[in-house]
This record gives C-alpha cells, sequence and structure tokens, in this order.
C-alpha cells in the first residue's frame, strides 16, 4: 500500500505504555530517521511513539510497522510549528518528548526523565543535557553549547528544578538555552503549543509561554541524547537566510529594551557561525 496524502493511522498495540511518548515530526525523507527510530526502540525503558508527518514517502508506512509505531498523515503542510501541534493531537496521556528525526536518543533518555519526574510535586517541563553530532564526530563541546550551559545555570543555580515565573524566566531571558529535542513536557490541558508565526523559534517562544504559568522546570544535566547539526536542518537554515536573527531579535523585545535586545540578538549571530560545524 503506497503512501497517501490523508489521514492513516496505524492501530495501537496492546502492550504500549501509556506513561511517555516520543512523537517524531518526519519531514520528507531523511537518512538519519532509522537511526532515530532504532535508539527510541533500544531504551531501557521502553514507550509509545508516534511518527505524525504531512510529507509522507513511500516506504514511511513500513518503516512504523517495522518499528512498531503508531502512523499518522496530516495535510497540508505549513510548517514546523504546525506539523508538531498535529502530531500532539493524537498523544492524551501521559508525557511527551518531540523525537527529532535526525537524532539519537542514548539507551537511558527515557528511564532517567522519568525517574526524575516522580522525584518533583509538579513539573510541567523537563529537559536533559545533549551534545552535538557534526559529520561523523560526537561534540560535547562548542561555543554555542557552552553559552547555554551558562545561561541555564545562571538560571537554575545549582539547583535541579525552578518553579518561580521569576527563575523560568530569567533562564529564557538571554536566548534559548533548553534544546527543544531533550525536552519532555505533559500532554492534555497543560501540554505545549507552538506558534506557527516561528519558523525555527517556535521552542522558544513557548518556553516562554510555559514559564508565565505554574509548575516546576527540571534540568537534569548529564548528556542523554545527540543533536544532529548538518546544513539542510531548519536551524542551520534559518541563519544562513537570516531568519533566525529577526526572529530572536523579535523574543528578545519581549524580555528587554530595544537597544539591550539588539545587542544580545547580535552576541548570539556571532555564535551561531559554530553551528555551520
Amino acid at each position: 500500500m503506497n503512501d497517501s496524502n490523508q489521514a492513516v493511522m496505524l492501530p495501537r498495540t496492546p502492550h504500549t505504555p501509556e506513561r511517555h511518548t516520543f512523537l517524531v515530526a518526519a519531514y520528507k525523507t531523511s537518512p538519519y530517521l532509522e537511526a532515530c527510530l532504532k535508539s527510541l526502540r533500544a531504551q531501557t525503558v521502553q514507550s509509545r511513539i508516534v511518527i505524525s508527518t504531512s510529507t509522507p514517502f513511500d516506504g514511511l508506512q513500513d518503516i512504523a510497522k517495522r518499528f512498531d509505531a503508531e502512523y499518522f498523515i496530516h495535510s497540508p503542510h505549513q510548517g514546523i510549528a504546525n506539523d508538531w501541534n498535529q502530531g500532539l493531537t493524537q498523544i492524551d496521556s501521559g508525557w511527551i518528548t518531540i523525537a527529532h528525526q535526525d537524532d539519537i536518543y542514548l539507551p537511558q533518555f527515557t528511564e532517567k526523565v522519568l525517574n526524575a519526574i516522580q522525584g518533583f510535586k509538579d513539573p510541567v517541563l523537563i529537559f536533559t543535557g545533549y551534545a552535538e553530532i557534526v559529520a561523523d564526530t560526537i561534540r560535547t563541546y562548542s561555543l554555542l553549547l557552552w553559552i547555554k550551559r551558562v545561561l541555564l545555570n545562571l538560571g537554575f543555580l545549582g539547583r535541579p528544578s525552578i518553579s518561580s515565573i521569576f527563575a523560568k524566566s530569567n533562564c529564557l531571558r538571554f536566548g534559548c538555552p533548553i534544546p527543544c529535542p531533550a525536552v519532555t513536557f505533559r500532554s492534555g490541558e497543560r501540554s505545549v503549543r507552538f506558534d506557527q508565526a516561528y519558523k525555527v523559534d517556535l521552542d522558544w517562544a513557548a518556553w516562554l509561554s510555559k514559564a508565565q504559568g505554574p509548575g516546576q522546570f527540571l534540568w537534569i544535566r548529564e548528556v542523554l541524547m545527540q543533536h544532529r547539526i548538518h546544513a539542510e536542518s531548519e536551524t542551520s537554515s534559518g541563519i544562513s537566510e537570516g531568519y533566525r536573527a529577526a526572529e530572536d531579535y523579535k523574543l528578545l523585545r519581549r524580555l528587554w529594551p530595544k537597544p539591550i535586545a539588539w545587542i544580545i540578538a547580535k552576541s548570539y549571530a556571532i555564535a551561531y557561525s559554530s553551528n555551520k560545524g
């Protein structure tokens, strides 16, 4: 059966855990998708996997079956935010991680995230440390990674969790140090919605919105996933085409006076050069 641009859902298997779901928002074809799915199925604690796409290709449904993943097609393609939001509508219980199709999740990612969640009263968003994959090299240090860790440490001040609006907003005041593919958040009414006005900074905008509400942000400092940096990624495209800088400035203006927002945005643009590998 060939994939077509219509709603398709593979049946949920009876043994699928409901406590946590990986949402894989697949976009066109990726040579890394199967490696990503393999890493999700290699978790020490198994999760439900949902593949959601607006750009299906022949063979994607077979890949979903091979990795015991549910498969959903929606249309039309209206950008990353809409793709993610459409995928989220398929998940109504437990915790959600949006697994980027090019990335790798280390075997204990789910186990350590769920264990950490149990230790706190009201977590709404939890994220782990991450490394970068550049070509065939795993990179645990770069200028951008260093900046993000500094910003997070300034916000968390050595603590594993923060709950005040001030502390959560402070974490995001100088940029977005919270790595989207390493984030896990609640489903249902307290889930995240992504703003379609943003092509790249949709995660930063979403975390800012969550920071204004109740609940705790948790940070697991251990590196538990690997994020791929390559020229075809939306982040790299946004940097080269200039709209990443424009979106950064727009969000910084929500947090700072115009001159300060401009200085911070310019400083971040310099750091983005490391994304070129």
